[in-house]
């Protein structure tokens, strides 16, 4: 398609009464999106539009110009896909509500089709925080796309950890690309756009309005295969994700928490329902049918190299643990302790959550004498 005929696109694409369905109608009778809009008030009734939708583009068509819609994307380093285009993305245009044009700054790549979406709870606990992040880190080393909405919580959880991971992440904006919300993640953002995408179906200019977030929650299910929920509570803008999903035929998986968490009430309810449970990310190569490709850890990387890991190990959990604790358990001087720590974090065996704290990040195997001494 011409990117003059893609300006027609977009400029329709500021027209709030012309969604997908008439999309489809001014497209299957007028040929082109240029001669519709183009066309007059009779011609476009004729093509099936009501009184109300033509009144609405005769008068806003005056005040926006297709070429001058292109320029200010290019100005934005963003790009704009109609769904007819190669670059839109395959899954997306199988849903039934895709969006007509969608708006990308970054790239996505054919093997972002190799993805899931990981969404949650805005108000977290250490513990949904811990896990998302871990899943999300080990998919994205596993060659796996991590999509997710940018907002607090759970979502910026799992695009950090997919970054942390040398991974590939997409971000689905509610907003237009050029608002990003929440504004904190403004830096993220654009390490997202160097490292895989920010889309959205609205236009530069658009803000983040309330009623925006539902309709966005299904573009974050529908681009990839399987939808992962890490902490749920009522009322969770999760569950439209899940809704989106399972509507679309996609996969719904869960990661259980404990039943006395107000975080973790919904995502266990949906395991009670059927969603997968998701231990690990085996578990979300397995359900989506994934094979670990190219990056895929090397068994070493999870293995104590020495006596003194597997002694430090001994004292170190999954809940945080400070260092001097783990030294006077261990009975190590504090700068081997330190030094122990620093190169197992390296490796991911464990990682620091704040205030010289550690927790495990992984279960490493269970037969430790079988490190070198």
């Amino acid at each position: 398609m011409s990117r003059e005929e893609v300006g027609y696109w977009v400029a329709f694409n500021r027209i709030p009464t012309i969604g997908r369905a008439r999309f489809a109608l001014l497209e299957g009778h007028f040929g082109s999106m240029e001669r519709a809009w183009r066309a007059s008030s009779d011609e476009l009734v004729a093509a099936g539009l009501d009184q109300r939708s033509v009144r609405s583009l005769v008068t806003r068509r005056s005040t926006i110009s297709p070429d001058a819609e292109m320029e200010r994307l290019a100005r934005q380093g963003i790009d704009a896909f109609t769904i007819h285009d190669p670059g839109y993305p395959r899954l997306l245009r199988e849903i039934y509500e895709y969006p007509p044009v969608l708006y990308v700054k970054g790239e996505l790549e054919p093997d972002d089709e190799r993805a899931v979406t990981i969404v949650g709870t805005r108000k977290t606990t250490a513990y949904g925080r811990e896990v998302a992040h871990q899943i999300a880190w080990d998919l994205a080393k596993n060659g796996v796309t991590v999509v997710s909405g940018l907002a607090r919580g759970i979502d910026g959880t799992a695009h950090r950890a997919a970054l942390d991971a040398g991974g590939r992440t997409v971000a689905v904006l509610a907003s237009g690309l050029d608002t990003i919300y929440p504004p904190e993640h403004s830096n993220m953002a654009r390490e997202i756009a160097r490292n895989g995408a920010l889309v959205s179906e609205h236009p530069p200019g658009v803000r983040p309005e309330a009623k925006n977030f539902p309709r966005r929650n299904r573009l974050l299910s529908g681009l990839t295969p399987g939808t992962l929920v890490v902490e749920a509570g009522e009322g969770s803008g999760a569950l439209w994700t899940v809704r989106h999903a399972t509507d679309q035929n996609r996969e719904v998986m869960a990661v259980p928490g404990s039943i006395l968490s107000p975080a973790s009430r919904e995502s266990n309810r949906l395991i009670q329902d059927g969603a997968k449970m998701v231990l690990g990310y085996a578990d979300v190569l397995e359900e989506l049918n994934f094979s670990a490709l190219g990056q895929q850890m090397e068994l070493r990387q999870v293995l104590p190299q020495d006596n003194r890991e597997i002694q430090l190990l001994t004292w170190i959990t999954y809940e945080p643990v400070h260092i001097d604790e783990i030294q006077r358990a261990s009975g190590l001087p504090v700068a081997a302790v330190s030094s122990s720590l620093t190169m197992m974090e390296i490796r991911g065996l464990v990682k620091q959550v704040g205030g010289m704290n550690y927790v495990r990040t992984r279960e490493a195997p269970a037969l430790y004498e079988t490190a070198p001494a």
